[in-house]
């Protein structure tokens, strides 16, 4: 399963939910996530 387009899930105190990864393009707007790093045809 690949990342999901759309806004980034939060958690009920407003904070970033950690569960989350982002694109390397993506990490300056998010920068509390953790990348999403994998091998091409993973």
């Amino acid at each position: 399963m690949g990342i999901k387009p759309g806004p980034k899930r939060k958690n009920e105190d407003g904070t970033p939910d950690k569960r989350q990864r982002v694109r390397p393009e993506n990490q300056k707007k998010h920068p509390k996530l953790k990348p999403h790093d994998h091998e091409k045809g993973d």
